[in-house]
């Protein structure tokens, strides 16, 4: 089986540098493993933005992680601060 901080490593890259965009840290998840992760599997991090904050940069995402098999293996949410460099 693959560690669990392998798996999420993926969601802070997705967060950090896709989206929202570059500079975007995690101010807090809540995310539950549904199924292992093994050794040889392909794993894909989808990210929907649920909200935006109206008045500070602040994001609300849903989070799921599946294998190649369509399978689900992590699911949540997370709030991210985006910093600007505006």
């Amino acid at each position: 089986m693959v560690q669990g901080g392998l798996t999420t490593g993926l969601l802070h890259a997705l967060v950090a540098m896709d989206m929202p965009g570059p500079g975007t840290v995690f101010l807090s998840q809540n995310w539950k493993f549904t199924a292992p992760v093994f050794i040889g599997d392909t794993i894909k991090a989808l990210v929907e933005v649920l909200s935006i904050h109206p008045t500070k940069p602040v994001t609300q995402l849903k989070i799921m992680v599946s294998r190649q098999t369509g399978e689900t293996i992590l699911e949540g949410e997370a709030w991210c601060y985006i910093f600007s460099s505006e």
